[in-house]
């Protein structure tokens, strides 16, 4: 049997001779770059149609470990970009460019390209107030249509159905999050935030410090009691349908990635849907180790709470 992909990350666990993985790393970085610069940068038609590395993932590889432009297949990253900006203006392009990293000033040259130069200037120096001030003329005066939320460590955008997460103390932005881990409790508050703000704003949303966020919304009595005492076959209503065929199943799949799932009525009768999300969703990886939250299963969170809001009137908790 050949030597296998398997192989090569155990012996890198298990072995304890640094030499030993010294030499191995050293292979791997120089098939690395002998790939991007040499086989794939030079045939120019190679990379913009079929790049050697799936989705330019060795991109991503580069600019998280802080190297600059300089140390990037400059044509590779010209048309990386480039894809980005085609998806960001519903033009054709060849894949969906998802979990992609960009440098903040191209970030912010393809998404707000005439003031980009200013503002990469005012989020360098930390000027937010002048910084807000630009997303907010864009949005009202503009016709743009994006919503946006700052904290400490974060810059956080959605345009449209896309998450783009702007790291402050790194110059790199996540674009079009999806597959990609939810790295901290601050950035997982801020997107139930942003959202909130924008689908579900009466909701109750708490942040519990390095453990969690909890969100609770009700269902109004008015609401629960048209419901019919049990499953029928003659002209059920809305929400008959739902609270007998698919509530359960959302509550169930839901179980994977909420730590607790907590239903209980109030002294109003009233129905409170309490859902506490940390950073681990209750999947286990091959090695019995749980799975980080992904923006996509936040997602799915999300457009229940969504669901539950727009369709069955949510009052103030």
């Amino acid at each position: 049997m050949p030597l296998q992909p398997n192989h090569i990350a155990h012996f890198l666990d298990n072995e304890s001779d640094t030499k030993f993985k010294s030499e191995l790393l050293d292979l791997l970085n120089k098939r690395i770059k002998t790939l991007c610069f040499e086989e794939c940068e030079r045939d120019r038609i190679l990379c913009t149609l079929t790049p050697m590395c799936s989705r330019r993932f060795l991109l991503k590889l580069r600019i998280k470990n802080g190297l600059s432009i300089e140390d990037l297949p400059k044509f590779c990253y010209s048309v990386h970009k480039g894809v980005i900006e085609r998806d960001f203006r519903n033009r054709t392009i060849v894949y969906r460019p998802y979990d992609s990293y960009l440098y903040v000033i191209d970030f912010l040259d393809v998404f707000f390209h005439g003031d980009y130069r200013k503002l990469n200037k005012l989020i360098n120096f930390k000027k937010w107030d002048d910084v807000l001030k630009i997303f907010d003329d864009r949005i009202n005066n503009r016709n743009e249509h994006f919503n946006y939320i700052l904290t400490d460590n974060y810059l956080i955008f959605k345009f449209g159905d896309k998450i783009h997460v702007l790291f402050l103390n790194e110059n790199y932005v996540l674009c079009n999050a999806n597959r990609e881990d939810i790295e901290s409790i601050e950035l997982l508050y801020n997107l139930c935030r942003l959202y909130a703000g924008i689908y579900f704003p009466e909701i109750n949303l708490k942040l519990i410090p390095s453990k969690y966020v909890k969100i609770a919304v009700k269902i109004p009595y008015d609401v629960l009691k048209q419901v019919k005492s049990e499953p029928s076959q003659d002209d059920d209503s809305k929400a008959d349908l739902y609270f007998w065929n698919t509530f359960r199943e959302d509550l169930n799949a839901l179980t994977q990635y909420c730590d607790e799932i907590h239903l209980q009525m109030d002294r109003n009768q009233n129905l409170e849907i309490t859902l506490s999300i940390s950073l681990l969703t209750n999947n286990y990886s091959e090695d019995e180790k749980r799975i980080a939250l992904r923006f996509r299963d936040l997602r799915l969170i999300l457009n229940f709470i969504t669901r539950i809001y727009t369709d069955y009137y949510i009052i103030r908790v």
